[in-house]
């Protein structure tokens, strides 16, 4: 089954089959062991005809961009990785003569994301400045609804360019169809579509979306009397370089000979609780903790907690367990559980089930990850 469907796929266009790759090198966290081959796709062609044979042809398949937010098991089963490698990005205004009122900036799925920030930044555009620094591929980005900063890839989002592998029809769709929600869509821990492309309507007056998170517009000087309108805005070009100064303070730029960014990123959810919730979890940290750290807890609208702010409150400090483990969290940011050179999966699915168990525990919250899972589960 494997060997037909390979053997049509070494006929199309712009696709290439790899046997001497594994998920390892595919992966941000540098795990995961051998597919059965990976087929890389230079243009949106070539990933429509690869998974329509594949497909056709019963075999299991994943699709991998940057890999910024898989966790592969050692021995991830008799799957294909279809590599989404086509990256055209086009960028444009809108209007007549000098009166542009708006911007688009459209990218092929295996765009480099960062690369598309810079782009739009350089170009004047705002709305994905806040978005800078993120690892992985554009066509990630709605899966997930990718979001940092206090921005979120839906509020700039117009289109998605969907292949959907049980009608097989290569069309835009909306975000209003996506069900975007907090690091969620409903592409999400499914396998029903490949995105192909993604485009974003951005405004052209050089400035900012509103900046709306604390420790960023604090950076950039915005007053607590600006702030508290939530509409400050500043130069895209000096609101992209404070993100990625605030990214790589938390070890969240990739950087090969930083193990700290060997990682995908925030690995679990920030938890919703409730806003009626709230309160009993300050107890439970009090109880933990004491008071003055219960008063000093974070919350959110809607019921949201700081994800980092338990995990370190429950035991587990940057860098825990400590020197020579083959993972670890994060030196510089608790929400980062990294491969420390030589760590399996199985290393890392250890320690993500050992912080969620004892943050459960210790205050009765239950903490979700947001990479997705293949071959391998966290329960």
């Amino acid at each position: 089954m494997h060997e037909s469907a390979l053997t049509r796929i070494s006929g199309v266009s712009g696709a290439k089959i790899d046997h001497d790759v594994a998920f390892r090198d595919l992966t941000t966290l540098r795990l995961g062991g051998r597919p059965v081959a990976a087929v890389r796709c230079a243009t949106v062609g070539a990933v429509v005809e690869v998974v329509r044979i594949l497909d056709d042809a019963g075999v299991p398949l994943l699709i991998v961009g940057g890999g910024s937010n898989l966790v592969v098991a050692d021995e991830p089963g008799d799957l294909v990785a279809v590599v989404v490698e086509a990256d055209d990005v086009v960028l444009g205004t809108s209007g007549h003569g000098l009166d542009v009122d708006g911007a688009t900036v459209e990218a092929e799925a295996g765009a480099v994301w960062d690369d598309v920030v810079e782009m739009s930044v350089a170009a004047g555009f705002g709305g994905l400045e806040c978005l800078s620094g993120i690892p992985g591929s554009a066509g990630a980005t709605p899966v997930q609804n990718v979001g940092a900063y206090g921005a979120e890839v839906s509020s700039t989002l117009e289109g998605v360019r969907l292949y959907d592998r049980r009608t097989g029809v290569d069309e835009w769709v909306s975000p209003e169809s996506l069900d975007l929600a907090y690091r969620y869509s409903n592409l999400k821990f499914t396998a029903r579509a490949v995105v192909l492309a993604v485009r974003f309507r951005l405004t052209v007056d050089g400035l900012s979306a509103p900046l709306r998170y604390g420790e960023l517009a604090k950076r950039l000087g915005v007053g607590p009397e600006e702030g508290a309108s939530g509409e400050a805005r500043r130069p895209v070009a000096d609101v992209r370089e404070a993100v990625l100064a605030l990214r790589r303070g938390k070890g969240m730029v990739l950087d090969d000979a930083d193990h700290d960014t060997w990682s995908a990123g925030s690995f679990f959810t920030n938890p919703i609780v409730g806003e009626a919730e709230v309160e009993s979890v300050r107890e439970r940290v009090a109880a933990t903790c004491g008071d003055d750290v219960a008063q000093s807890m974070p919350s959110y609208p809607g019921g949201k907690l700081s994800a980092a702010w338990l995990i370190e409150r429950a035991g587990f400090p940057k860098g825990h367990p400590g020197e020579g483990a083959p993972a670890r969290l994060s030196t510089k940011h608790t929400l980062a559980l990294t491969n420390r050179g030589d760590a399996t999966a199985a290393d890392l699915i250890a320690l993500a089930r050992e912080i969620r168990d004892g943050v459960r525990d210790a205050f009765g919250v239950s903490l979700v990850p947001e990479p997705v899972w293949i071959g391998a589960e966290l329960d």
